[in-house]
């Protein structure tokens, strides 16, 4: 990272991120650095094949994928995309470098797909809910169930159905999770404002969101980048940090905390003589 760039500790994440101060400065950085239009499509995943094999946190996994519904307008979660992969391998690479834990925390994964993140955090400890709409979620529970049963697990996972933009029952947000993931979530403009509506009722001061998406539409990402700013300090995670077996120029890894909010005087001493009245009841 150069000099000049503003780094620092992102919640539950102990390494120092590259904050993102301007989305449009951003987007220009990341196409410069990673030009990803040069770049191989689909290095780590193969849409054709109805499995994709991969070993993760001493198992092999199977992730079953489903090539034919690819051909439904807006369906891109029944197969793999690198963007998840990657975040997966950097979950477990963060938690075996003591970078993070995820044991015992509760996780919501967002815009689950095929389940390989939410697998993968379950297995490095994770209470986690995988999420998706509800034409997905048959494919969902089907990779869980095949990849997580048999015992040996450390944590937990259940699929839900969850759409974004909806107002959260309450297994959400009671308690609000410590961590939110989203592999290649930021897609599409129309759905950006939905997709941080929910981030944004997940979130608690304790909240931790790596997202993790494909360069493939700079205005796509920037509006998302512009939106989230207004409440979320963002950083982006430079590919030192990830696992070395599995990074790509294609693909950006950020981290989203909601920034905390700064009290007027007369709030603080509002909520002084409110704490003194209720030691004196």
């Amino acid at each position: 990272m150069a000099e000049e760039e503003e780094v620092m500790k992102l919640g539950a994440y102990c390494a120092a991120v590259r904050l993102v101060e301007d989305a449009a400065s951003e987007i220009l950085l990341l196409w410069a650095l990673n030009d990803p239009t040069a770049r191989r499509h689909n290095f780590f995943v193969r849409h054709a094949d109805v499995t994709l094999p991969i070993d993760s946190c001493g198992r092999h996994l199977s992730i079953l994928q489903s090539p034919s519904s690819m051909s439904t307008p807006g369906v891109t979660g029944a197969v793999m995309w690198d963007s998840g992969v990657v975040l997966g391998k950097f979950l477990e690479h963060a938690v075996d470098s003591g970078k993070l834990s995820l044991k015992g925390k509760k996780v919501v994964e967002l815009g689950s797909g095929c389940g390989l993140v939410g697998c993968i955090a379950a297995l490095l400890g994770g209470d986690v809910i995988l999420t998706d709409l509800p034409d997905r979620l048959k494919l969902l529970r089907r990779n869980v169930e095949s990849n997580l049963g048999g015992g040996g697990v450390r944590g937990n996972a259940d699929v839900k159905e969850l759409t974004w933009g909806d107002e959260l029952d309450s297994e959400f947000i009671d308690p609000l999770p410590d961590f939110v993931l989203g592999s290649d979530v930021i897609y599409s403009e129309s759905a950006v404002m939905d997709l941080l509506s929910t981030i944004t009722q997940l979130c608690g001061g304790n909240t931790t969101i790596f997202l993790a998406g494909e360069l493939r539409n700079d205005v796509v990402l920037n509006y998302f980048l512009e939106a989230a700013m207004e409440e979320f300090t963002i950083g982006c995670v430079d590919q030192t940090q990830w696992h070395p077996d599995y990074r790509s120029h294609r693909v950006a890894l950020f981290i989203l905390v909601k920034k905390i909010t700064k009290l007027a005087p007369q709030d603080l001493d509002n909520i002084s003589d409110r704490k003194k009245s209720e030691e004196i009841n």
